[in-house]
């Protein structure tokens, strides 16, 4: 289940049923029940467990754009084209995504289990489900310094805009399930990001089109999943089911993953592979007779590896990661337009299908640790590089934001470093800082090329 959920944050219940008189009463007072982790003391009955992460805080950027109540992390700690001055703001989701869920782990005999899990993200302020499409709604036709933060995301307002699947795991044969699950990549980057996929700390974390190589709407699809390990290797593959009218932001996805753990170093490697992935984006001029509902669309060919390493060395730990993908121009057309994730309307005219005619390709590097200076305190720190080839077909001219083309070769980077103190079991007290610069292309249309974000927060797990 550990493997198949992905973000451990998200997914702290997620360990087999014990044994309840054999627990403490941790339900007596609150202390005892914020003393207790969740595994400690689940909220189990009949199989099933529910469970709960709580994430809130309050930050300064120095270049911001105004909270948004249904963008998934909140706030754009990383810099982005919207943000422009400094500002105080609420800081929901920065350490990790706040989510209620669901999980079943039944045993059935001869090591077989019935499992299954229905996880949604929220925003714990405005208490909406996570929706970065209606982020974009909310800012389509707005000039670029009067919008809030917004993006496209996977999570589109859905009930399981996390997960929600059911499967068949087995102690020797592995777990097989179905519906909506993290992709690979996504799995890969909660478990070897030393900032372990923070939305204020991490570009992993904030933005999944690095799970999604390159989109953003594939970090997450409805696929059969299958994961299995065998002694220190593993395996893992998905094929997606269904394309659009499925829920998913492509018309097909498949990914397959190798590892292995050789004592204190782990090993994975992902490779995958998508046809017609969406980029959603909004207006800051609505065309005429466009609704506020109809957003643009660029669709794409995906293609791209993964390999990822950590080191234990004691209470330290060292993570590294690389990442190459490739996105060309889209195998399909769509005459009569789609709905997109979150149930906004593509027009015919709204669809790019030559952005990438001289494909892009983009390289990732990241790299950190991490260190339990004692059982309660960790510290960590990451360096973060993307880089993008010219693809433009045109000769590129200027520099920074006034670069000519997003399409022009240019290069995004990110130091972050965090403080993370857990003084009870279900409780994180945490601050940190994200400082993050955009360099050609990547700048270009931005209002500004640097964003530096301090944040502080609380964490509670039930």
């Amino acid at each position: 289940m550990a493997a198949a959920c992905g973000a451990p944050f998200a997914c702290a219940a997620d360990l087999p049923a014990k044994d309840t008189a054999a627990l403490p009463n941790c339900f007596e007072s609150l202390a005892a029940y914020l003393k207790a982790s969740p595994a400690d003391c689940p909220l189990t009955a009949y199989g099933l467990t529910a469970y709960a992460t709580i994430d809130v805080g309050y930050g300064w950027e120095s270049n911001g754009a105004p909270f948004s109540p249904h963008f998934g992390p909140g706030d754009a700690y990383l810099i982005t084209k919207v943000n422009n001055g400094p500002r105080w703001l609420w800081a929901p989701n920065a350490l990790s995504t706040s989510v209620i869920g669901l999980k079943m782990d039944e045993k059935l005999g001869d090591g077989f289990s019935l499992v299954g899990l229905v996880e949604a993200g929220f925003d714990p302020y405005s208490l909406q489900l996570s929706n970065s499409p209606r982020s974009l709604y909310d800012n389509n036709g707005l000039p670029l310094a009067r919008q809030s933060a917004n993006g496209d995301s996977s999570r589109a307002g859905q009930f399981d805009n996390s997960q929600g699947y059911i499967g068949l795991s087995h102690v020797t044969y592995g777990t097989l399930t179905f519906g909506r699950v993290n992709t690979l990549t996504q799995d890969a980057i909660a478990q070897y990001d030393p900032m372990q996929a923070a939305n204020a700390f991490s570009p992993l974390g904030w933005s999944g089109s690095f799970a999604g190589m390159g989109n953003t709407e594939i970090a997450r699809t409805d696929p059969f999943k299958y994961r299995v390990q065998a002694g220190p290797f593993r395996f893992g593959a998905l094929m997606q089911i269904g394309g659009y009218d499925q829920g998913n932001g492509a018309d097909a996805e498949s990914q397959v993953g190798l590892g292995a753990d050789f004592g204190p170093l782990s090993l994975d490697a992902m490779a995958g592979w998508a046809r017609d992935a969406i980029s959603l984006g909004n207006y800051t001029t609505l065309p005429k007779h466009y609704a506020q509902d109809d957003l643009k669309a660029t669709l794409s060919d995906n293609a791209g590896l993964m390999l990822v390493a950590r080191y234990t060395l004691g209470a330290l730990k060292l993570y590294g990661g690389y990442e190459y993908y490739r996105q060309s121009d889209p195998s399909g057309r769509y005459p009569y337009g789609f709905t997109s994730l979150g149930g906004f309307t593509v027009l015919p005219a709204a669809i790019t299908y030559d952005a990438y005619a001289i494909p892009r390709t983009m390289n990732v590097f990241w790299t950190g640790a991490r260190y339990a200076m004692t059982e309660q305190i960790d510290v960590a720190g990451a360096f973060y590089w993307q880089q993008q080839n010219n693809y433009s077909t045109k000769r590129c001219t200027g520099m920074g934001v006034h670069t000519s083309s997003n399409a022009c070769a240019g290069a995004m980077e990110a130091l972050s470093v965090l403080l993370d103190y857990k003084p009870l079991k279900r409780l994180d007290v945490y601050a940190g800082v994200m400082v993050s610069n955009v360099f050609g292309g990547l700048a270009s249309g931005y209002l500004q090329s640097q964003n530096v974000a301090p944040t502080a927060g609380l964490r509670v797990k039930f």
